[in-house]
C-alpha cells in the first residue's frame, strides 16, 4: 500500500472527496461546499493505491493562510491521515512568502484535534453551512 499526500491539480478528486464527506454525509448543499475559492486555491490530495481518500485547500491572504475543507473518507479516519493533511498545508503555509500565520474555521466536535496541532480557538461560535465552528489561528 502507498500513501501520496501532495498538492493536486485534480480538482475533480478533491471535490469527490468532499461530495462524500461535507454534501452527502454532514446534508452540506453543493453550492455551499463547492464554492468559486477553489478556483485560486491550492489543493491538497491524500490519495491510497491511487484512489482519494482525503484533501484540504489552502486560500491565501497575507499575512494569513487559511486551510479548509479539510477531510477523510470514513474507513480512513482514526488513522492520522487528517493530522497528515493538516501538516502538509501548514508545510506549504511555511514556504509561502509574506504568510506567518494559519486560520481555519473548525466543526466544534475537531476542536482538541486541531489544539493538538498548535491551534487556538478565539471569539464566538458561528454557523457555517448550519454547522456550528469556531475560529482557530496559529502562527507559523
Amino acid at each position: 500500500m502507498s500513501l501520496i499526500i501532495g498538492r493536486s491539480p485534480d480538482l475533480a478528486a478533491c471535490h469527490s472527496v468532499r461530495r462524500a464527506v461535507f454534501i452527502e454525509e454532514q446534508g452540506i448543499s453543493e453550492a455551499d461546499e463547492i464554492d468559486d475559492l477553489d478556483a485560486g486555491a491550492i489543493h491538497i490530495l491524500a490519495q491510497q493505491e491511487g484512489l482519494p481518500i482525503g484533501t484540504a485547500r489552502i486560500l491565501l491572504d497575507p499575512p494569513v493562510g487559511k486551510i479548509g475543507r479539510i477531510c477523510v473518507l470514513a474507513p480512513y479516519r482514526g488513522t492520522g491521515l487528517g493530522r497528515k493533511l493538516v501538516e502538509a498545508a501548514l508545510g506549504i503555509l511555511r514556504e509561502t512568502p509574506r504568510i506567518d500565520e494559519a486560520v481555519l474555521g473548525a466543526q466544534l466536535h475537531t476542536l482538541d484535534f486541531y489544539r493538538k496541532l498548535g491551534f487556538e480557538a478565539e471569539g464566538p461560535i458561528f454557523d457555517d453551512a448550519g454547522i456550528p465552528h469556531r475560529l482557530m489561528r496559529r502562527a507559523l
